[in-house]
């Protein structure tokens, strides 16, 4: 019996070395493939947006209306529990739609939740909230893009909604976090390799503004956006 509860704790002690180690090779690849910046010179023009974080996820924000994309076309502002008619800008997010459903704060994350998202379990959803005005400071970056480089952003965002038979993205009824925001049925699938933030460097490189080669984090995308680089 002895033996057997040995050999059982030689199993667990290897499983937790396999898991440290993945762990580890995981977190070392993303700060190494974060630092190798993908269109370095971006895409300068004269159409302005943003990149936002909350410290964890980030958010792209994009005009309401920009040349030939006006969002109100597609997306319903009389979903927000408050509309805002003097919104200007709109950010969106993606991600895991159990995280964001049920994990309203962090001190609500369930382990289940957590596992789901990470090995891409659950569906994904688009998030996004009605602005006046972004505000700029270390966790909101300004950068310039040209009409082609916003369309083949705006793109990206567009795919990431799931869509009826008419086009139209697919409401999720009555989750909110706040008055002004939204959340909708999304595509894909989220899980370690295809985060959040990965999402946004995503529509970053395909609009050719800096972008890393890889992260899952927000930080380094951030960081690129700062004033002094």
């Amino acid at each position: 019996m002895r033996r057997v509860a040995l050999r059982g704790l030689r199993w667990l002690l290897r499983g937790v070395a396999v898991l440290l180690s993945a762990g580890a090779l995981y977190l070392a690849f993303a700060w190494l493939l974060a630092r190798v910046v993908v269109n370095p010179a971006g895409a300068p023009g004269p159409l302005t947006a943003y990149i936002r974080s909350n410290g964890v996820h980030t958010d792209l924000v994009l005009p309401v209306r920009s040349g030939p994309h006006d969002w109100r076309a597609l997306l319903d502002p009389a979903h927000a529990v408050r509309p805002d008619s003097l919104a200007e800008w709109i950010a969106f997010g993606w991600g895991d739609k159990g995280f964001y459903l049920e994990t309203p704060t962090w001190a609500e994350l369930k382990a289940s939740t957590a596992v789901k998202a990470a090995f891409g379990l659950s569906g994904s959803a688009m998030h996004i909230s009605w602005l006046r005005t972004p505000q700029e400071g270390p966790l909101c970056r300004r950068f310039t893009l040209t009409p082609a480089a916003m369309d083949r952003l705006v793109a990206h965002v567009r795919a990431g909604f799931r869509t009826d038979a008419d086009g139209r993205p697919l409401h999720i009824a009555g989750a909110h976090y706040e008055a002004t925001d939204v959340f909708y049925e999304g595509t894909g699938r989220y899980h370690v390799f295809g985060t959040c933030n990965s999402w946004t460097n995503r529509g970053l490189k395909a609009c050719g503004a800096r972008a890393c080669l890889w992260t899952p984090f927000q930080g380094a995308l951030i960081e690129l956006y700062a004033p002094e680089n």
